[in-house]
Parts: C-alpha cells; sequence; structure tokens
C-alpha cells in the first residue's frame, strides 16, 4: 500500500509575520521556514501506519521553489521513503495545487493520500476537498483518528456537535486534525539518512499542468492594533458603556 503526503514550506508558526511596506503581501525575507504543522501530522501519521506494517511506502510531495527540498528532507527524516518536488517559482494557489496532486496521483498510483487540513499561511481549507474532486475520490477531512483495514479506511473527524465517524473505500483521500497524533522529534541520525534518500524533480509542465493563478491579491493589512483596556467603578457604568459605546448590548 503506498500513501501520499504532500507538504508545504511556510512561515514558522512561532515567527510573528510582517506585512510588506507597500501592502504586496507578507515579507518572509530572513524569516525562518518550517513543515506546515497540519501537514507534519500527516507524515506523522502515514509513517505510523507503515510502523503497524500497513503501508509498504510512504512518498512526501511539495510544491514550490528549490527551497522546498529542505521540508521534503524532514518529512523523510520523520520517515518518507522517498520525495517528489514540483519546481516552480509561480505563486502557488489551492486549485493549481490540487491539480498538480491529481497528476502525480494519476502517475503513483497511491492507495491513501494524507494532507494537512490547512496551510498556516493562507489558511485556505481548499487543497485537500479540490484534490478528491478532481480525482473523483472520497473523502475525509478533519480527522483525529484513522484505522486502516483492508480495503477500507474508517476515518473518526471532528464536527461541531462532536465526532463522526465514516468509512471510505480505498483509494482515499484525508485532511488531518491537530489532535490526530502528536510529531515525532526528528533526530539528527534520521537528518543524516534522510539526506540519501530519493528525491525526484518534476515542473508543472511535465505534469501538464498550468499553475497559473487565477485569483489576484489586491492588499494584504495587518489586522488594527487593539486599543487599550479601560476600569469601571461599577455594574451600572460598565452596562452603559456597553450599550452606548461598545454598542454589543
Amino acid at each position: 500500500m503506498k500513501i501520499l503526503v504532500p507538504v508545504k514550506r511556510v512561515v514558522d508558526f512561532n515567527v510573528k509575520v510582517r506585512v510588506k511596506s507597500d501592502g504586496t503581501g507578507v515579507d518572509i525575507a530572513n524569516v525562518k521556514m518550517s513543515m506546515n504543522p497540519f501537514d507534519e501530522i500527516a507524515v506523522e501519521e502515514a509513517v505510523r501506519l507503515k510502523e503497524k506494517g500497513v503501508v509498504t511506502e510512504v512518498i512526501a510531495v511539495s510544491c514550490g521553489d528549490a527551497k522546498c527540498q529542505e521540508t521534503l528532507r524532514t518529512a523523510m527524516a520523520i520517515g518518507a521513503d522517498r520525495g517528489i518536488l514540483v519546481e516552480t517559482s509561480e505563486e502557488l494557489q489551492p486549485l493549481a495545487v490540487a491539480k498538480l496532486l491529481k497528476a502525480l496521483v494519476d502517475k503513483e498510483q497511491p492507495q491513501l493520500v494524507i494532507l494537512g487540513k490547512q496551510a498556516i499561511d493562507d489558511d485556505a481549507n481548499q487543497t485537500g476537498q479540490m484534490l478528491a474532486a478532481l480525482a473523483d475520490l472520497p473523502q475525509a477531512t478533519f480527522a483525529s483518528k484513522v484505522e486502516v483495514n483492508g480495503d477500507k479506511v474508517n476515518v473518526t473527524r471532528e464536527v461541531d456537535g462532536g465526532l463522526e465517524t465514516i468509512s471510505l473505500t480505498l483509494p482515499a483521500v484525508i485532511t488531518t486534525d491537530l489532535r490526530l497524533n502528536e510529531p515525532r522529534y526528528v533526530t539528527l541520525p534520521n537528518i543524516m539518512k534522510a539526506k540519501k534518500k530519493q528525491l525526484d524533480t518534476f515542473k508543472p509542465e511535465d505534469l501538464g499542468v498550468d499553475v497559473k493563478p487565477r485569483l489576484k491579491t489586491l492588499k494584504v493589512s495587518e489586522p488594527p492594533k487593539r486599543g487599550a483596556g479601560i476600569k469601571v467603578p461599577d455594574v451600572a457604568t460598565l452596562v452603559d458603556k456597553l450599550k452606548n459605546e461598545a454598542k454589543v448590548i
């Protein structure tokens, strides 16, 4: 059984994001980059399935510039067997990424695609669903538990009312939620081993995919800064301010 795990290179979640002075986007110059946390959970889950003997091969995939190789090496250090980089300098939007992944699904024929539910840079939460639609595969989003049984996979997913368990027929697409697992610490020996693992590089045109952006970002701006709080002498004053100044009651 083969699993495909897409991973994205994003600004590290510990970094305070800065907007460019001209408002054209986020400043990533000299900023620490790392694997999208939800994708890291996806890699961990795929590796755990391999350790259980359910899966034979885990393939990590990333789309972007040459620096995405670092992200793929991290995935291989966690336990992925090989990596595929679709190299392009174009701005990649969710639909373009989904089309690239669809081409790789056709090429590699994996039984399962596991990816993060969203990336922490654009928070789109679209790629997994778009891939499932393009590839005509069953999907389960926001997975908090994954169990593979033969040609079926049972996925427990988080919904507004609690938990929902659904059964999918393989091949299928699963997007991971935060509580699915806790990714392991990557050790130095595994980092060194990852450097020797196979990493194939393709261009979008090699896969017959047009990745030209369809959406245009007009402006990026920071949210307004919160004003300082105030103290009120009594409940009556609080109610008055909530009603007449904040206008929330």
